[in-house]
């Protein structure tokens, strides 16, 4: 049997006849209703609560000319989730030549993408009115970052926002694209919500020092993509570990380990972990991605074991998950000349590990 609870606090007015107990509370007096519902009524009424809830959400529309989305996430600012994203594009375009990839920054206050991809000036429209993404790396990038100026801050309501978040997923002509990686905000808010509700989403992946404030914020937002529905591929371990480049001595100077007890907490998988190195930061701010300049480097290395783990955790979410059926073309296999012909040795394990 439920319980219905409900408290009403009123001042000197008396309910009768609710079978309520009545509770001095200053000059006011608290009247607790209860009420008992047999389980088909209960049923009945959660049914009819889902029916209210689902009222003025968006359906799901399909970004058009693209097949599969996924998003970086993370629940905190600066845990490097820009630069996984950037990466994560650029391995996916550099594994296969025949996969087209696209980067989509919806982090409207503070657009990364643009100097992490050393691209500047303002999209062009097609014929249909859309904006036609800026082209690097053989990657297709879109960003409020191109349509205002560099140092010009975003001082918008949240409706304004909306508006752009809906301009940029649906009036930008993509073509025809295999995997737009999306770029999102940290937190759990509007942008976040406004494109899992609105858009078929692939995974979400987490990036996350292993701090554990960062690990709080990490944790909601994990909790706030399997609320919506989003299926969560894994951890990011970024910043795990910082060697001295003199004496290699190792320092966790964020703490060790965090983000692996979190994925433990929430039944997530690491996907990799991800060195504290100059290499990376001075890449990304010339906006000359560490997985294209240093293919042949260590930390392309860490990067590239990340997303190989994101790669076919994608791969299998969408061929046994969603039914789709695993063919030869779909597998990840040799291809590519972005990241330079070294990298594509790296990317060898995948055809093992796809092709089972």
């Amino acid at each position: 049997m439920g319980v219905w609870r409900r408290l009403l606090v009123f001042g000197g007015v008396s309910l009768r006849g609710c079978g309520g107990v009545r509770v001095p509370l200053g000059g006011s007096r608290l009247v607790i209703c209860r009420r008992q519902f047999s389980g088909a009524e209960s049923e009945t009424l959660k049914q009819r609560r889902s029916q209210i809830m689902s009222r003025g959400l968006p359906k799901q529309k399909p970004i058009e000319g693209v097949k599969q989305v996924i998003v970086v996430a993370s629940g905190k600012g600066g845990v490097g989730k820009s630069t996984t994203a950037v990466n994560l594009a650029l391995a996916l375009a550099a594994n296969d030549s025949s996969k087209a990839v696209g980067l989509l920054d919806v982090d409207v206050y503070g657009p990364s993408i643009p100097k992490m991809m050393n691209l500047k000036g303002n999209p062009e429209l097609s014929q249909s009115n859309l904006m036609r993404p800026l082209l690097n790396y053989g990657i297709a990038c879109m960003s409020m970052g191109f349509l205002v100026e560099e140092t010009a801050p975003l001082v918008w309501r949240g409706l304004m926002v909306m508006s752009a978040i809906e301009k940029l997923l649906r009036q930008v002509d993509w073509g025809q694209l295999d995997y737009l990686v999306v770029d999102m905000p940290p937190g759990t808010g509007d942008v976040q919500l406004s494109v899992s509700q609105n858009v078929p989403i692939s995974g979400a992946v987490i990036v996350s020092t292993p701090q554990d404030i960062a690990l709080m914020d990490a944790h909601k937002g994990a909790e706030m993509f399997r609320k919506v529905h989003v299926p969560v591929l894994g951890l990011v371990q970024n910043m795990s570990v910082f060697q001295c480049p003199k004496c290699k001595h190792k320092t966790h100077i964020f703490g060790a380990d965090g983000a692996r007890r979190l994925a433990r907490t929430l039944d997530l998988d690491i996907l990799g972990d991800i060195p504290l190195h100059l290499n990376i930061r001075e890449a990304s701010d010339t906006g000359q991605p560490i997985v294209f300049s240093q293919p042949e480097s260590d930390e392309s290395w860490d990067l590239f074991c990340v997303f190989r783990e994101h790669v076919w955790r994608v791969h299998v979410y969408i061929h046994h998950v969603l039914g789709s059926p695993a063919s030869e073309e779909e597998g990840l296999g040799h291809g590519g000349q972005q990241a330079g012909p070294s990298f594509l040795s790296f990317l060898e394990p995948l055809e093992s590990v796809l092709h089972i």
